[in-house]
């Protein structure tokens, strides 16, 4: 008992001094999941007519195909590994084509594998 009140005091004193011990890159504890989707209509049809246009493209790779794709108030979070740099521009201009320029992060990784 004596730990874990210890324990949570440390990170009450951390988190008051701007220290995150919830996950080792903190940057990561800010990033869009695909829960945070919001099921608002708008949001749900960008996502869909991204989807589409990737699964329409037979050259993309199926990781390609299965990337996150997050939509929240008009704003799209791209995010998973694709095969090559290629396939990572090409899934960033079909979602900036229907998304539009200024609207898409992509945060895509090419894997090695």
């Amino acid at each position: 008992m004596t730990v874990s009140k210890l324990t949570l005091t440390c990170q009450l004193f951390a988190a008051s001094a701007g220290l995150w011990f919830g996950s080792p890159n903190p940057v990561q504890a800010f990033q869009v999941t695909a829960d945070e989707q919001k099921s608002n209509r708008a949001d749900r049809e960008l996502t869909q007519k991204i989807r589409q246009s990737l699964v329409a493209d037979k050259s993309l790779s199926t990781s390609a195909h299965n990337v996150k794709i997050v939509s929240r108030d008009g704003q799209v979070t791209l995010e998973g590994k694709v095969k090559s740099e290629d396939e990572k521009k090409s899934i960033e201009d079909k979602a900036i084509e229907v998304a539009g320029a200024g609207k898409v992060t992509n945060d895509l990784t090419v894997s090695s594998k």
